[in-house]
């Protein structure tokens, strides 16, 4: 069996595609995955280097105003169907699945006109432009929030599945994770994240939440500030006159073990994307969201919108961030235990488990034989 997966542009589309390439390589030996993406894309890189076959077309996301760079988009995309034709004669697929992105849209489209079986995977509450236009053509339409259906017309072809997450997400002892940071196990500990490059708007309110934990040295903090900002918020520590470096704060660049830090945390600030938010659930953990203000279509507050509907996180948008109302929204849950409980235990129910089983066995029960 041959199946082509395909998705790129931002990392909340690649890793699921990979997700989904690695539980089909799992499940049966006799499977062959090609991943398509676009040449200069993130998944040119990311993906060889997770060791799936790779191969590389034209393509790329349409400007929104008209200009010179709209017929060079357009005709790199009429490029991408060529090529995508190729590569569909000479892999000969049993199975196309997008996950998003605008590269998902010549290798879908042209996929089901081949009448190839194809499937979407729509990661957030607000799906994406692509797969919006997709949904008419394709066999099944898998849905990480079931409250992104509303948007799609051919009913009868949602599955709600989930989203996959790494296996030791919510596997990892308490003890465990706090040894990995050398923190305490039994105090209560807040995991602070803006992504891998950061969030200044989010860093620069954890500045002054830091001069408010400093009476609250039973409160532990684990934040990585992003490589982009880490300099910068820094300085501002140092110009706050805050003592950073005790013991029960954690502050760096980056936080490789998210696992452990996950497993230790009880309440996470950070942004709203469909990845982040299923990690969050698997491991059971409340949320202060600030979505990211300039994702395509605002598509982060949906997410954020849906956690907070459910009880499972508080939302604060960036426009409205400080470190008093940050501050604030702390104190009210992480001070409260019964409140931090319940929001804890519905963000667990939010996403249900064995996503990637649903999602590989849906795979196989579309694809030919």
């Amino acid at each position: 069996m041959r199946v082509i997966v395909t998705g790129g542009g931002t990392g909340g589309h690649i890793y699921p595609a990979m997700a989904v390439a690695g539980g089909l390589l799992a499940r049966h030996s006799d499977i062959e995955v090609l991943y398509v993406g676009t040449k200069d894309g993130m998944e040119a890189k990311i993906v060889p280097d997770n060791g799936l076959e790779f191969k590389g077309i034209s393509g790329k996301g349409m400007p929104r105003k008209l200009s010179m760079e709209t017929m060079r988009t357009a005709g790199a995309n009429v490029m991408a169907l060529w090529e995508t034709k190729q590569i569909l004669k000479k892999f000969k697929p049993d199975l196309v699945v997008g996950t998003g992105g605008y590269v998902s849209g010549p290798v879908v489209l042209t996929s089901a006109l081949f009448g190839i079986p194809t499937l979407l995977h729509e990661q957030n509450a607000l799906p994406g432009k692509t797969n919006k236009f997709l949904a008419k053509l394709v066999k099944n339409i898998m849905l990480a929030f079931p409250e992104s259906a509303q948007y799609f017309p051919a009913k009868g072809k949602i599955k709600v599945v989930g989203l996959p997450v790494r296996e030791e997400i919510g596997r990892i002892e308490r003890k465990t994770g706090a040894a990995e940071f050398g923190l305490n196990p039994v105090r209560k500990t807040l995991l602070v994240t803006g992504g891998s490059r950061g969030a200044l708007s989010i860093n620069k309110a954890m500045v002054y939440v830091l001069s408010k934990l400093i009476e609250h040295t039973d409160i532990q903090v684990i934040w990585g500030t992003g490589t982009a900002t880490y300099n910068i918020i820094i300085d501002e520590l140092d110009r706050s006159r805050v003592d950073w470096h005790c013991d029960q704060w954690k502050i760096m660049e980056y936080i490789k073990n998210m696992p452990e830090a996950l497993a230790c945390s009880d309440l996470c600030i950070c942004r709203a994307g469909a990845t982040t938010l299923a990690e969050l659930s698997a491991a059971g953990k409340a949320g202060i969201l600030i979505p990211y203000p300039y994702a395509a279509e605002n598509h982060q507050e949906y997410n954020a919108r849906a956690f907070a509907n459910k009880q499972a996180a508080q939302v604060i948008l960036d426009k409205d961030l400080n470190g008093l109302l940050l501050w604030e929204a702390i104190q009210r849950i992480l001070f409260n235990t019964f409140v931090l409980e319940e929001m804890s235990a519905r963000s667990k129910q939010i996403f249900n488990p064995g996503a990637l089983d649903r999602i590989v066995n849906l795979c196989l029960h579309t694809a030919w034989r």
